[in-house]
């Protein structure tokens, strides 16, 4: 590895410093934030107003509510893509809350990159955060 493709020093000690900052913040903060998104419930209605889920901060179902009205119409295929649509965006609704509450102290990319499960682009972002890329 020749000098320019060798990480500059000052770049990842800046990185360094940043890794201890969001640590110490991380530590003092942790548990109130720990706690704050482990009792996280989002609720949404479906677009007709018949079905009502709330699910937790990992997008586990915790509660449906079905309307009496909706066996008017027996259609199970059609209310079972209205459940699933309606989880799907309270999951996504409970996904951006927990990002706003950990924001404060783990950057938004990487923590969407770790929620994906995305290992390749959450190493990559690292990378680029040591080499002074970002």
């Amino acid at each position: 590895m020749d000098s320019s493709e060798r990480p500059d020093a000052a770049a990842m000690r800046a990185y360094a410093d940043e890794l201890r900052d969001m640590f110490r913040q991380i530590s003092e903060a942790g548990q109130e934030l720990h706690e704050k998104a482990k009792t996280l419930r989002t609720t949404a209605k479906s677009r007709d107003g018949l079905v009502t889920v709330t699910v937790g901060a990992r997008g586990e179902l915790v509660g449906l509510d079905l309307d009496p009205r909706i066996y008017r119409h027996a259609d199970a295929r059609h209310l079972a893509r209205t459940i699933l649509d309606t989880v799907q965006r309270a999951t996504a609704q409970a996904r951006e809350r927990v990002v706003e509450i950990l924001e404060p102290v783990v950057p938004r990319d990487e923590l969407l990159a770790h929620l994906d499960g995305d290992l390749d682009t959450a190493m990559a972002r690292f990378a680029e955060r040591m080499e002074g890329k970002r």
